[in-house]
């Protein structure tokens, strides 16, 4: 079967509508709808246009405010902690790379806390800002309001899989590092349930210890969980990781699990550091280059591809799609169709 093309640049037009119809300034919801397009670019469809419904929809219930700024709780120049008062997250952790990078270009680096962020989409996305400026970025979430992690050794859901991402230039393409601390994101789990779909790996837990690769264990009573990242073998890392993300996010945002949170959305660490203040950028990126080209060039078992480079995939795939069309998830647009609907907003229409 053949799929559904569309341009980039027609999705981007198309959500940007739909986020202005919903009251959210243009000037912004043009910010929100290229980074959930570039999600799907990047081939992240959990996490592009597929988080569109949902932000609308709380945008309609006055869960995200349309406009308005962040406050500032405190700022050290280096360090910052925001209060996002629930605004887009894909908005804010824009807003708050690109301070950050503005401000490690002066100093060195600098990280900024975001507490009570909407929900931040695709971190992947984010990562360029830095990197096309040439600094190095670290980007990391958390939502206090969802138990869905099981801590390494235990069954009961306690914290969400805390992504964590990580880029940085190179003298070739960048690298951009985005995982998870936990074996799968909470995007994919819910969608193959809702297509009444098992996981392609055994990355949950039920309420009675064993590994499963079906997500209707997390709706039991009492529920599963997700699994730390490693498994029941080796969870305790993604354990560990998880534990950084939160120490990082609620931890030094000051507001977290421990005040009880109901409202989806996220706590954000942001860091830029700038190679130029320690050993130099060109001679970061002369390092950075060589081990990713050694990485590629290594040697494989026989009738293997070669070693990819974390971020080569989703960079081929985002040219391939700015060449030939976005492939969306065939969930997205029906999802979408009753909010065009309601706001008199005319489909995108595909390419091919």
């Amino acid at each position: 079967m053949t799929n559904v093309l569309y341009s980039a640049e027609d999705l981007e037009s198309f959500a940007t509508t739909l986020f202005v119809a919903a009251g959210m300034p243009e000037d912004r919801s043009r910010i929100v709808a290229r980074y959930l397009v570039e999600g799907d670019l990047m081939g992240h469809d959990t996490h592009g246009l597929a988080q569109a419904a949902g932000y609308l929809k709380d945008l309609k219930q006055g869960n995200m405010p349309a406009d308005g700024d962040v406050e500032v709780i405190s700022d050290k120049t280096v360090a910052a902690v925001w209060d996002g008062g629930y605004r887009s997250g894909v908005w804010l952790a824009w807003k708050a790379v690109d301070e950050a990078a503005r401000r490690a270009k002066e100093h060195g680096l600098a990280a900024i806390t975001i507490r009570r962020s909407h929900h931040i989409a695709c971190l992947a996305t984010f990562l360029p800002i830095a990197t096309e400026q040439g600094l190095a970025v670290m980007l990391v979430s958390s939502d206090p309001s969802v138990k869905a992690v099981a801590p390494y050794g235990a069954t009961e859901p306690l914290f969400t899989p805390n992504p964590i991402a990580f880029g940085y230039p190179t003298d070739g393409d960048p690298v951009l590092i985005d995982i998870s601390a936990s074996g799968t994101t909470m995007g994919l789990a819910m969608r193959q349930k809702s297509a009444g779909l098992r996981l392609p790996g055994e990355w949950l837990i039920t309420a009675d210890g064993k590994a499963t690769d079906d997500p209707e264990e997390l709706f039991t009573d009492p529920p599963g969980a997700f699994l730390p990242l490693g498994g029941l073998d080796r969870g305790h890392k993604g354990f560990g990781l998880a534990l950084m993300a939160e120490a990082l996010t609620s931890g030094l945002g000051g507001y977290g699990r421990a005040d009880g949170s109901t409202q989806w959305g996220a706590s954000v660490y942001v860091q830029c550091i700038d190679p130029e203040a320690f050993g130099g950028r060109q001679a970061f990126e002369r390092e950075a280059g060589w081990l990713s080209k050694a990485c590629r060039e290594a040697r494989t078992a026989p009738g293997d591809p070669p070693a990819r480079m974390p971020g080569d995939g989703a960079l081929a795939r985002k040219r391939a799609a700015l060449a030939n069309g976005v492939a969306l998830h065939p969930s997205i647009i029906p999802a979408l169709e009753p909010l065009a609907i309601e706001y008199g907003i005319t489909l995108p229409k595909p390419i091919r």
